[in-house]
């Protein structure tokens, strides 16, 4: 399990849940190594700011990282982490690699609309 402290997706029972559950879910699938960790850090400080978004992690090497690996929308990818964004069950943009809070907030603002009001 990876040691964050966002939820985890550790089965494809998760997965699938929380696809359904959640119109709007971002899903990092990496490694507690230097390119991950900071996206992670980003994923927990925004999640107060985008209450309309369900923020999860997934080990890349897990059981189950094959779900984010696989997707067409991944698969050029070389570096980690792999950064999916779903609206509706569907894969809305995929990123890889290191991303800043600049980076991931306008993705979270064009993909599921401005942020929630606080």
């Amino acid at each position: 399990m990876l040691q964050t402290s966002l939820k985890h997706i550790l089965t494809e029972q998760d997965f699938q849940d929380t696809l359904r559950s959640n119109e709007n879910v971002m899903i990092c699938c990496g490694r507690m190594g230097p390119m991950c960790i900071p996206v992670y850090e980003v994923m927990d400080e925004l999640q107060g700011d985008y209450d309309h978004v369900a923020f999860r992690d997934m080990e890349f090497d897990g059981p189950i990282g094959h779900l984010i690996r696989t997707l067409p929308e991944c698969k050029s990818f070389r570096g980690l982490p792999f950064t999916v964004y779903f609206k509706n069950g569907k894969v809305v943009r995929a990123t890889t690699s290191i991303q800043t809070k600049d980076q991931v907030t306008e993705i979270l603002d064009a993909e599921y609309a401005a942020r929630a009001a606080k």
